[in-house]
């Protein structure tokens, strides 16, 4: 067999691998529906705000409790048997509604549909590292974050079409969402089981102690904290930008949640541009260059008052924070390359930082308006500026 032939199954091979961990992404993407669900599961049983948004804060909640524990989990039994367990528990989640409504009932479907999820997301970006490394990793893993967006997209769309149409959905309605994406969930099972990938085994299983040590590593510290900055960005940009048009324009909020649509729209454009960018550019200088538009949108939603300018601050948001996940996450592994399930587990507790600047950001907001809630993501912004330039350039 010639070197020619051997390059082209090893292509071939690691297609066959990638696409079954491509599609586990797309199955990570079904935490988001937590955001359309709750808005129906709240018309149905006319359920108070603070009733309907412990579905949302239960997600966050799970990945401050299972992130670093599944990080010992993948050095007993592996990765991919990892990412394996929580499309089972995720699938699990999904087919319960199928059974009722209720609040209770939903209120279990959310809280096993985040702990599948922090153990998934702990679990499935290192086991890309056993098929991907070097300098493709974070463009690989912005790609993952793609096609998980692909499945945020569609989940109000589906979620939509079973409350209107006029085809059977088997007295489901909108909860048909749930049946398509378990579906999709038992496929990824099956689809990643059957697809070998080599790992490599830990010399001992970690404690939770030893994980948390960690983060006395000043660099591992500083991507924890980027990661925490990185959530809060996003989540405070999706509830606080329709209020900015609300405060500044009057306009209803009707009209202002497009806002958030505007700003998911570019994020997902820039995950998907940001995957070959991060080909031909080092992560240093594509992370400025993000963060500094980032910068420059905070500045808008400081002083802006009109529609366009403030749909370009948003949007601007949405690309520079497009990337920063997959990009200080490869950068983490890369740090601690023989503890890499203990750094995932800590990257991914990280997100825990959704809950933190959203409060912080009420109070501020409360004292001197929307300005207020910019100011606390500004802080964030520089944060990730100054941890741009704590990369190494290759």
């Amino acid at each position: 067999m010639n070197t020619a032939t051997t390059a082209t199954m090893t292509r071939k091979t690691s297609l066959m691998q990638i696409v079954p961990v491509m599609l586990c992404f797309f199955a990570m993407g079904f935490v988001d529906l937590v955001g359309t669900a709750s808005n129906y599961v709240q018309k149905d049983l006319g359920l108070t705000d603070s009733q309907a948004n412990l579905f949302p804060s239960l997600v966050f909640f799970w990945f401050l409790i299972f992130s670093v524990p599944t990080g010992m989990l993948m050095n007993r039994i592996g990765r991919k048997n990892t990412v394996l367990i929580s499309l089972a528990v995720t699938a699990v989640s999904l087919f319960i509604p199928a059974f009722g409504d209720s609040y209770w009932v939903m209120l279990t479907a959310f809280s096993l549909l985040g702990i599948g999820n922090a153990i998934m997301q702990t679990s499935l970006n290192p086991l890309v590292t056993n098929l991907i490394s070097g300098d493709k990793l974070a463009s690989t893993l912005t790609f993952g974050q793609f096609v998980k967006a692909i499945a945020s997209f569609l989940a109000p769309i589906i979620a939509a079409w079973g409350a209107t149409t006029l085809l059977p959905t088997f007295g489901l309605g909108w909860r048909v969402l749930f049946v398509i994406y378990a579906a999709i969930s038992f496929l990824s099972i099956a689809v990643l089981g059957a697809t070998p990938i080599e790992e490599e085994r830990p010399d001992k299983a970690s404690g939770i102690g030893e994980c948390l040590k960690l983060l006395g590593k000043p660099f591992i510290l500083l991507c924890f904290l980027g990661i925490m900055c990185h959530v809060g960005i996003d989540v405070g940009t999706n509830t606080t930008a329709p209020k900015i048009l609300m405060e500044r324009l009057g306009m209803p909020l009707e009209e202002a949640g497009f806002a958030t649509g505007v700003y998911f729209i570019f994020r997902t454009a820039g995950c998907f541009l940001g995957a070959f960018i991060l080909r031909a550019m080092s992560p240093k200088l594509f992370l400025a260059i993000s963060v500094a538009m980032m910068l420059v949108a905070m500045g808008m939603l400081f002083v802006c008052d009109s529609l366009g300018a403030l749909y370009t601050g948003i949007a601007l948001i949405g690309f520079g924070n497009s990337n920063v996940f997959s990009i200080i996450f490869a950068q983490a592994l890369t740090a601690q390359p023989a503890e890499r399930n203990e750094v995932s587990g800590l990257m991914i507790m990280g997100l825990f930082g959704g809950t933190i600047f959203p409060l912080a950001m009420g109070f501020m907001a409360d004292a001197m308006g929307q300005a207020g809630a910019v100011a606390v993501m500004t802080v964030g912004v520089a944060y990730l500026l100054l941890y741009s330039l704590k990369l190494k350039k290759a």
